[in-house]
């Protein structure tokens, strides 16, 4: 019994049926519609994402019996040839076999000659990258002025390296890799129609190792449900496409989120067992963190068939921003860095324990108030224990900071980075208890983490258990270090400039020379 592939058997016989490259389907009906088709089309794009499927369907809407249109009938003589490989006029040539400029030549020499059957003759030459440089040239006449019943269709992986004579002379489609959740819901579709079981995680895992090709797709399904003994499931997924069961992910995350080195190389032990590829667990890690930070800043991200709405809500809530951003970095340069590693587990150990050791100081969480007024956001933070440098701490009974304390506050504590930024861009309104309001620069955008570090960092100040921060929006009453430091560099700039131009040398020079003083070029040495 004769077995059809199911990228052959789903293969798209109408523009109805293409998945995906909208821009490509409506510019060819339009031209069809319009009646203004060109004469040389060139199709680029990676493999399977339907180049030649293409071409084959608007060889198709040229010769349909019913007359020239963006739909073809599909039954008639011409629709049926076609799509069964033997219409006489459709002439396919695969340019990797037929390199030579005789082939080439032997192809034009009918090009003449009116079609056998069809109302165009159609030249498909598919990898036309190929073709030597002398079959080009003995090309370049033709394709720029063919016959009027003469169109040529190409398709190439490889535009580069195309002469630009010849893409001159051609109208350029290139068509684009599939979103994973394009290819996902057409293979549901089609298993659906095949009556076969399967689940949408297993979906989600064979488009994913598609990489935007719908061919690959259907020929990875094919491979699954031969691997699988007829049903498509997650398990049989994983178990063909050689990754580990998504769980292992989950345990890494986990360790991480409770800084737990024991638990985190002991997960990783276990992952060894199964053999894995660990570029691909990386990538798994990578694509985890992606869906934690989605969730962090869109509240009601629900996640996708990998990963549940309730795990991504736990990870969300476990991990900092800062440490997701940390470990997803980590994690992707990690992979690149496997082939350099001595062997591929002591690559991935070496990325997990660089997670841990790049981990910022003080994981404390910072939960959120409700907000205490209009235009007030409060945060509430613990402080987590000092860290290496030391950082000066202020006595709990010294009393309330002082507004005007405030600059020298920021220098005595223990930021850097973007939380040191923004209390740069502050100004202290008043200090009561364990809360400080704070007025902030209305330009200056803020973070959860960076507001979580900077009520930690004061909270390591002041000795206390906790540090609640009211943010108050507008304009702030006193000037905030940033301001009072652009200010004072400004004044200290104008004074070096009218210095300058009251200098005696300078006045000398514009008397006796002419000279011209550009006050713009002036500029201060003090830091």
């Amino acid at each position: 019994m004769s077995y059809l592939a199911l990228a052959r058997k789903w293969r798209p016989r109408s523009f109805a049926e293409l998945v995906g490259q909208e821009h490509v389907r409506l510019a060819l009906g339009n031209a069809l519609t319009q009646g203004r088709v060109h004469h040389a089309f060139l199709f680029t794009g990676t493999r399977g994402v339907g180049k030649t499927t293409i071409a084959r369907i608007f060889a198709k809407c040229l010769n349909c019996e019913t007359g020239v249109t963006a739909t073809p009938c599909g039954t008639c003589a011409a629709c049926r040839e076609i799509d069964e490989g033997r219409f006489v006029d459709l002439i396919e040539v695969d340019a990797a076999s037929r390199t030579k400029v005789d082939d080439t030549r032997e192809l034009l020499e009918n090009v003449q000659y009116s079609p056998t059957r069809g109302r165009y003759k159609v030249y498909l030459v598919d990898e036309v990258h190929m073709l030597s440089t002398h079959s080009f040239n003995a090309l370049l006449k033709t394709l720029e002025e063919p016959p009027p019943h003469v169109k040529f269709l190409l398709a190439t992986t490889d535009p580069q390296k195309l002469p630009v004579t010849v893409l001159s002379r051609c109208l350029q489609f290139n068509l684009k890799r599939l979103p994973i959740s394009l290819i996902s819901e057409h293979l549901g579709k089609v298993l659906g129609e095949e009556k076969i079981p399967t689940d949408a995680a297993a979906l989600k895992l064979v488009a994913q190792a598609a990489d935007g090709s719908m061919r690959d797709a259907l020929s990875l399904m094919d491979q699954l449900i031969a691997f699988s003994g007829g049903k498509v499931d997650e398990a049989s997924a994983r178990g063909m496409l050689g990754t580990i069961d998504r769980e292992h992910v989950v345990r890494l995350v986990r360790a991480l989120a409770s800084g737990d080195a024991a638990r985190l190389l002991e997960t990783a032990r276990g992952i060894e067992e199964f053999s894995p590829d660990y570029g691909q667990v990386l990538d798994d890690f990578a694509a985890l963190l992606t869906r934690v930070a989605l969730r962090q800043i869109v509240p009601g991200y629900e996640g996708d068939e990998l990963f549940e709405p309730g795990l991504l809500g736990e990870f969300a809530e476990a991990l900092s921003g800062e440490d997701v951003q940390l470990y997803y970095q980590t994690a992707i340069l990690g992979r690149r860095d496997l082939a350099l590693a001595p062997d591929p587990h002591t690559g991935f150990q070496m990325c997990l324990v660089r997670m841990l050791a790049f981990r910022p100081a003080g994981g404390a969480a910072a939960t959120a108030s409700p907000a205490t007024g209009s235009g007030r956001a409060a945060v509430t933070s613990t402080p987590s224990g000092s860290p290496s440098g030391a950082p000066i701490v202020r006595p709990a009974n010294a009393g309330a900071i002082d507004p005007v304390q405030w600059a020298r506050v920021i220098g005595d504590l223990d930021l850097s980075g973007a939380a040191r930024q923004l209390a740069s861009n502050c100004a202290l309104l008043e200090h009561r208890g364990n809360t400080l309001r704070l007025a902030i620069d209305p330009k200056v955008a803020r973070t959860p983490a960076q507001v979580e570090r900077l009520a930690q960092a004061l909270a390591r100040y002041l000795a206390l258990p906790l540090v609640k921060l009211e943010f108050a929006e507008g304009a702030a009453p006193v000037e905030t270090p940033t301001q009072h430091g652009e200010r004072r560099s400004a004044e200290v700039l104008d004074a070096a400039r009218r210095s300058l131009e009251e200098d005696p040398a300078v006045l000398e020079m514009k008397s006796r020379f002419g000279a011209t003083l550009h006050p713009e070029s002036v500029r201060s040495t003090e830091q």
